[in-house]
């Protein structure tokens, strides 16, 4: 079994920030303690407002504002499936410190939405959703892929 045998795919148009937005919530209604969502993308692709709709399903509260963990590196909510990590390791200088952060208990512990994953170089979950978004039109396009459990759940997104 090659390692792309392992991975499936699929690509979303998302028109405005609505559509983003939308993807988040069905994102985060299939979310569980355990699973890890790499967010990709440059500056003002939409990361900030995909994960706000994954935190108002995990919640199940409607937020005008999700701050970006920039500065905070780490924002965590709390849920009825337990608590969401949001992560952003933009200003990571080495992928150590983000174990600083607790970031290996959390992927067992929590779900964890991360912006900018690959800081981590490389030693990110095996099992994982990769969610890249880019530029199209006016809006812009998700390509997700699934590794490994994530392959199960991908067609409920």
């Amino acid at each position: 079994m090659t390692p792309d045998s392992l991975v499936d795919s699929r690509q979303i148009a998302l028109p405005d920030a609505a559509a983003t937005l939308a993807l988040g919530r069905r994102l985060g209604a299939v979310l569980e303690r355990g699973d890890v969502v790499c967010l990709a993308g440059n500056l003002g692709a939409g990361k900030t407002t995909l994960a706000r709709g994954a935190i108002e399903a995990w919640t199940g509260k409607q937020r005008e504002e999700v701050p970006s963990p920039t500065f905070t590196l780490v924002q965590t909510y709390e849920g009825g499936r337990g608590e969401l990590w949001h992560v952003d390791l933009y200003r990571l200088k080495r992928p150590d410190e983000a174990w600083e952060l607790g970031l290996e208990d959390a992927f067992v512990d929590a779900a964890c939405l991360i912006e900018w994953p690959e800081r981590l170089e490389g030693a990110l979950p095996k099992n994982r959703l990769d969610v890249a978004l880019t530029p199209e039109g006016e809006g812009r396009r998700a390509a997700l892929k699934a590794h490994g459990a994530w392959r199960a759940k991908l067609g409920s997104i």
